[in-house]
């Protein structure tokens, strides 16, 4: 059995609301949409890595240039082995940011073939189990001329327990921390006590100092209830000043979504930078670089709940003794709108405020020929 075949197809999804986070407005998403075949089975290993607001042209002429030479005649079941080859084949090209995306892309790719072969859903091949998995809706987001941004967050937190979610997260660090604070304070306001709020600065804080002020005056303003985590206060790169705030404020500090590779979170590891990973499979390098982060976490007794590509971490957290739960974005909030490119029918599906594993081989998901032709980059 052989690799016969690596195509891949860059898409350029608009997002339907005007909106942005502490960093960067979000008016578009690109991906990149990888299909392998093989010599002995009819089946299509169908693989999707998000690339941000722009990237998707490039991360197909990544993968036609560099990366799918790499593969082709291999084994694919060999996905350990392939993982490896694909990394050192991309040490000149960079070794982090978008060539590690477009080898999730391949990787994610070929552990869908894997399980369909096998008839298995994703979960059920890396020994998980299938049904519901916990989940917490996000968003939260700030939104083009909102004039009262805590009634608005308050309304965004109904409408999220109308799904059925008792956990939540909204974004920080694009306002002053006076606003943010209230509307922290409108979202507690909607909450029982039994229901958690996690916030996301995407980077926002210049320094470990700013972002522990802003840290305690976000868990004043919970006037007891306190919050679930703080995501992502600095750079990435800073991981020394991210264990400073770990050990400076009383809230859980979370991150990874942006960090690549097991090399870089063995550090947030052994630094005690965070306590809670948030590992992405579709930025870490796939399915395999994700598990192999997850057990590593897991002998350092650190959960893991990873950042978007939902569709994909409900059967990793259902597969990981330390998966903690899944980031869920409700499709009418069009935000999420990866889901914009499969049937509708092999969408995540969401009850009680859990998604679940779907009990079809492979991943699940089925992509719509026509809304791929429709937002191609060409």
């Amino acid at each position: 059995m052989a690799i016969t075949s690596v195509s891949a197809r860059g898409v350029r999804v608009p997002v339907t609301v005007d909106i942005s986070q502490s960093t960067r407005k979000l008016n578009q998403r690109d991906y990149v949409i990888v299909q392998i075949r093989d010599s002995k089975s009819e089946f299509v290993g169908e693989g999707l890595s998000y690339v941000g607001t722009a990237g998707a042209k490039s991360a197909v002429e990544l993968i036609d240039d560099v990366l799918s030479s790499t593969i082709f005649g291999g084994d694919p079941a060999d996905t350990s082995g392939l993982y490896a080859r694909l990394y050192q084949e991309g040490l000149m090209q960079g070794r982090r940011g978008i060539l590690i995306r477009c080898i999730a892309a391949i990787d994610t790719a070929l552990w869908d073939l894997a399980a369909k072969r096998a008839g298995l859903p994703l979960a059920s091949m890396l020994g998980g189990h299938t049904g519901p998995v916990p989940a917490y809706a996000s968003g939260g987001y700030y939104k083009a001329g909102d004039t009262d941004r805590p009634q608005t967050v308050r309304e965004e937190i109904e409408f999220n327990k109308s799904l059925g979610f008792k956990d939540h997260k909204i974004k920080v660090g694009g306002a002053s921390v006076k606003e943010d604070a209230e509307r922290i304070k409108a979202a507690i306001s909607v909450l029982d006590s039994n229901e958690r709020l996690a916030v996301d600065a995407n980077n926002a804080y210049k320094t470990p100092a700013e972002a522990i002020h802003a840290t305690r005056s976000l868990e004043a303003a919970t006037e007891g209830h306190g919050l679930w985590w703080m995501e992502e206060p600095l750079t990435p790169d800073d991981i020394a000043g991210h264990a400073r705030i770990s050990r400076s404020v009383d809230t859980p500090i979370a991150t990874g979504e942006v960090h690549q590779t097991r090399h870089e979170f063995l550090q947030l590891l052994q630094q005690d930078a965070a306590s809670i990973l948030q590992t992405d499979a579709g930025v870490v390098g796939g399915i395999t670089e994700w598990v192999t982060i997850a057990r590593t976490a897991l002998s350092f007794g650190v959960p893991v709940a990873p950042h978007w590509h939902a569709n994909i971490h409900v059967h990793l957290v259902a597969s990981a003794e330390n998966g903690l739960v899944v980031e869920h974005f409700a499709k009418a909030k069009g935000i999420y709108n990866m889901e914009e490119l499969m049937t509708p029918e092999s969408r995540l599906e969401f009850k009680d405020g859990s998604v679940i594993v779907p009990d079809r081989p492979g991943i699940g998901w089925e992509f719509d020929t026509d809304k791929i032709a429709r937002y191609e980059v060409k």
